[in-house]
């Protein structure tokens, strides 16, 4: 199995998920949700590769 997939959506969630963090700590909740979501569906996404 190809681990390079997997590895590298959810090394981006954890990039978008600290990018919403900051967001949200900055007073721009709007966009911190948005990013928030992308992260976890990026994330969903690396599970359902190694999983699906």
């Amino acid at each position: 199995m190809n681990w390079a997939g997997p590895i590298l959506l959810m090394a981006l969630a954890g990039i978008l998920l600290g990018g919403a963090l900051s967001l949200r700590k900055g007073g721009k909740t709007a966009a911190a949700v948005v990013t928030g979501l992308l992260a976890a569906a990026a994330f969903g996404g690396g599970l359902y590769l190694v999983y699906g």
